[in-house]
Order: structure tokens, then sequence, then C-alpha cells
């Protein structure tokens, strides 16, 4: 074809970790005027104390609040919060803590590493040396130092040997049992969404001190939940992790993460309708809180971030029109943040599954004016499955050789982008007449999708293996349909589009009954489908 694969092979070695939230061609800042408007004391968004040292009582109760809203990763309010407290005492230390962590979250790390010096500065004077406040304060010295040297372990090994020392101190308090958990992530920037199995223990002890003794422990209990629940949604156990994430929902009614974190559950549970209402639920919260503070759309990580599930849950029961909407809308919403301009690859992707090729191909080379490599990358994959669909294997060649290029030359987060180059190598191979070398790479790419944590990588997953299946299809690999039809049971067995690849595997092999009840099972999943999908005239016919 004059466009040999000389790097098919080459592309897995990019490690295939999850990236933290700290890059569409615009990236937005969050002015800081907006971080220092004055806020006033919520209801709706959890209850949680920590003693910040200050005699003054309103100063506290803002410091609690811009607490809450950390543990509820809405960073903007959480700098508000604790901007309101220092002016009421500017002595706080533990406030320019908070800000350390929001500033950072806010792709603000200049501001972040001012806000830990104050805090340093503040926290060795005789009024506030503390043991309590100065445990925390040292003790996130030492996270950023981590953050900083990501891949030096004595960094990470030294935080959580702070935070035993501080537990050991202080065996109740609830910030360094929270604290502790969330540490035990491989990534030292990690706030909670990384939790593994190491973590729970700790925020089962937070959990379990609810003595009437210790009041600070008990209105600790919704962190442990939403960290919980992000913690068991990584091991696969969804059951509990629904159980805690709707007792984090039902103790901030007023959040849209925890709302929408609800959501994810419910979804993996096969309760898709409940799941929607959570997603549009903490839609409407989002867009209201925004509307009443004035605050850009793009501003917010979260709103974003709860469009994109929205969206996947509508395309999951096949209602295409509000899924369009929705991923259109959340494509143009600018990102400071990498994994979500990454993300924006999931509208290019609905478009070629919706066969609207030249669309998707105009959205994906849109992702090349990003300045981050790998986001440029991604749209040179994305543009090569749209070429491939085309029947334009050669351009589609020149697309992969260039997403190589750029994620040689990023700065790392490759994996970010690595599943899919993999896919579209498979994939050209496949339509180039290297079937088995394709089959083997395409199932490899769709074994690692599979593998991948989260609720976001759980629902992309199972649209990119729809997508290989269809290619798959589409060139007559009937061999290689079956086996990702029957991946996508495995990863997925109450999706429309899990049976109605089955059923056409079946069709295809003249296996009328079973081809008649996997349409059938579509049909009922698609219930609430667009009338006019046209995956329905076709299980209609059978």
């Amino acid at each position: 074809m004059g466009f040999p694969l000389f790097f098919v092979l080459a592309v897995f070695g990019f490690p295939l970790a999850a990236f933290g939230q700290h890059a569409l061609h615009s990236i937005p800042s969050v002015p800081q005027e907006l971080l220092e408007r004055p806020v006033t004391l919520r209801t709706g968004i959890g209850v949680v104390h920590d003693d910040a040292g200050t005699k003054n009582a309103e100063a506290q109760r803002f410091y609690d609040q811009g607490l809450a809203y950390l543990h509820n990763y809405v960073w903007i309010e959480a700098a508000r919060s604790f901007h309101q407290a220092l002016r009421l005492d500017s002595q706080i230390a533990l406030a320019h803590v908070g800000l350390s962590y929001a500033y950072i979250e806010l792709n603000k790390p200049a501001q972040a590493r001012e806000a830990i010096t104050t805090a340093q500065a503040l926290s060795v004077k005789s009024a506030q040396s503390v043991d309590h406040i100065k445990r925390h304060v040292d003790a996130r010295a030492l996270q950023m130092a981590a953050e900083d040297a990501a891949g030096d372990p004595s960094k990470l090994a030294a935080y959580r040997k702070a935070l035993d020392a501080a537990i050991a101190a202080f065996p109740t308090d609830v910030e360094f049992l929270l604290l502790r958990g969330i540490a035990e992530s491989p990534d030292p920037a990690d706030r909670g969404q990384g939790s593994v199995l190491g973590s729970i223990p700790y925020y089962e002890r937070v959990l379990k001190r609810s003595e009437p003794s210790v009041p600070s422990v008990a209105l600790g209990r919704w962190p442990a939940q939403h960290f919980l629940a992000h913690a068991y949604e990584n091991a696969g156990r969804i059951k509990e992790a629904e159980a805690s994430a709707a007792a984090y929902a039902a103790q901030n009614p007023g959040v849209p993460h925890a709302v929408h974190m609800h959501g994810h559950e419910l979804r993996r549970l096969g309760r898709i309708t409940e799941a929607i209402a959570r997603f549009e639920a903490a839609d409407k919260l989002q867009r209201d809180y925004l509307a009443r503070e004035k605050i850009a759309a793009e501003l917010d990580w979260h709103h974003a971030h709860n469009l994109d599930l929205l969206a996947a849950s509508y395309q999951y029961v096949g209602q295409v029109k509000k899924a369009e909407t929705l991923l259109k809308q959340s494509f143009n919403l600018p990102t400071n943040l990498l994994v979500q301009a990454v993300n924006k690859r999931e509208w290019p992707a609905f478009l070629i599954a919706r066969n609207r090729l030249a669309e998707a191909l105009a959205a994906a080379q849109q992702l090349l004016a990003h300045p981050n490599l790998v986001v440029q990358a991604t749209g040179h994959i994305e543009a090569g499955f749209a070429q491939l669909a085309m029947n334009r294997p050669a351009d589609a060649a020149a697309s992969s050789n260039a997403a190589l290029k750029s994620l040689r030359s990023a700065q790392g987060a490759q994996g970010l982008a690595a599943i899919a180059l993999e896919a579209l190598q498979g994939e050209y191979l496949l339509r180039t007449a290297q079937r088995d070398k394709g089959r083997q790479v395409m199932e490899r790419a769709a074994q690692k999708w599979r593998g991948l944590p989260g609720p976001d990588a759980w629902t992309q997953s199972l649209f990119r293996l729809e997508a290989l299946a269809r290619s798959a299809r589409n060139v007559g690999d009937w061999v290689l349909a079956a086996r990702l039809a029957q991946l996508m049971l495995e990863h997925d067995p109450n999706y429309a589009g899990t049976h109605y690849a089955l059923a056409l595997v079946a069709q295809h092999d003249a296996n009328t009954a079973t081809a008649r009840r996997e349409f059938d099972l579509a049909l009922k999943a698609w219930a609430n489908a667009d009338r006019e999908l046209p995956e329905l005239a076709i299980a209609m016919k059978r």
C-alpha cells in the first residue's frame, strides 16, 4: 500500500496506567477573582469538621465547608470557602493546606506551592504550633513532593509514613484516616478516585468510629462512603459500591458529583433507567449551580464529565438523538484536563457508529489543533478509524504513523491513547489481507480495554468492543465478529448492542433459533430507543 506498518509492536510499550485529572483548542484558566469571590455557608453539601485551630467560630465553619467541598471534588467552591475563612482569620494554616489541594486541581501549581509555603510558615508560629495542625501541614508538603516526583516511590513512602505517625498520635482523626486510605493509591496525586483494596480498611475505620463521644468522626462518615464507592468500583465489587454511593448521595443531595456517582453503580448493575435519572438530576444541579454563581461551563470539570456519562447512557438505550446533543456539547467545551481532552474522541467514535464518516473525520481532525501531543495522537487515531471505514487504508496508515510520532514525542500520559492505536493497527491489518495478525492485535486491544478500571473506561470499552465487532463484520471476518460479540457479552450482558451483535453472528451461521432469541433480547433492551434507530428495523425483520 506504500505505508508499511513498521511500528505495529512499538506502541505496546507505552504504560497503560490511569492518569489523574491534571490540557480542546483553547485551554481555560480559572480566574483568580472567581476563586476569591465571597461565598456564603451552604446546605446540602455534607457536613465535616476538623479543628483548624481558630477561635473564630465563623472562620471554622467556612474552613469545614471548604473541606466538605474538597471531599466532593468541587474545587472552585472549596477555594472560595478557604479564602472566606482566611478573611475572618488570616492565621489558619490548614486553610492554606486546603487551598494547595484546590489550586493543584484547578491547574494552578504556582499558587499551590505558595499556599503550602504559607501554611508551613504559619504552622511554626507559637500560636499555631499545635501538633495536629503541624502534622497536617507536614504531610501535605510531603505529598506535594511525591506529586512532583511521581516516579520516585521513596517520596510516596515518606508521605505514607508521616500519615501513619499522625494516626498513631491521633487515632480517631477522620482526616488523617481518609488521607491514609487515599494514599494507598500508587498515584500520589490521587484524591480518592483511584482508591484500591488497601484503602478500604482505613475508610472502614472511619465508619466504625462513630461513638457519640467523638462527633467529628461521625461527621466524617460520608466522605468515607464516597471514597469506598470508588474503591469498591475499582475492585469490581459493584453491589458494595452502589450501597456506598447511595449513602454518599443521601448526605450530599446538593452536590452534582454525589448524585452522579450513584449513577455509576446503577449502570453497572444493569439499572440503566435509574442511572439515567441520576445523571439527569446531576446535570440539572450542575447547570443551576453554574447559572446561579455565574461560572462558565468549561471551568468546572464535573459538567463535561457528567455530560459524557449521561450521553453514553442515552446511547446505551438507543436514544441517539439525546446522546448526540450532549456529546456535541461536551466536544465543544474547552478543558484544562488532559483526560477530558482525550475523551473527546467519543464524539467522532459516535459518528462512525452512526455511519456519518465525513463528519467523524472532520471532528477527529479538530483534535489535531490541540497543543497536547497525546490529544493530537488521539485525533490521528480517530481519523484513522474513520478512514478505514471509508475504505481508505493508505490514509489510515498515515494517520497511524502520525499518531505514533506524536506519542513518542509526548511528555508522559501516552497510555491514554495506546490501546486505541493498537486497535487501529489491528483493524488495518485485518482490512489489508493480514487477517490472522489483525485478529490477534484487535483481540489483545479488546482485552486491555476490558481491564481498565473506572466507570468511564467501562462504558467506553463497551462501545469500543462494539466498534471492533462491527469492523469485523464489515470485512466479513465472522470468526472475529463472534469472538468480539462474546467479549461484549462478558463485559455487559445487559446491553442491547451485545445481543444485536450475537444475533448477527448467529444469523450469518444460519442459527435461526439463536438469532431470533438474541434479536428479541436486543429489542427488549431497546424498548425506549429512538423509533428510527436502524438497528431496530434490522432486529424486527430477522
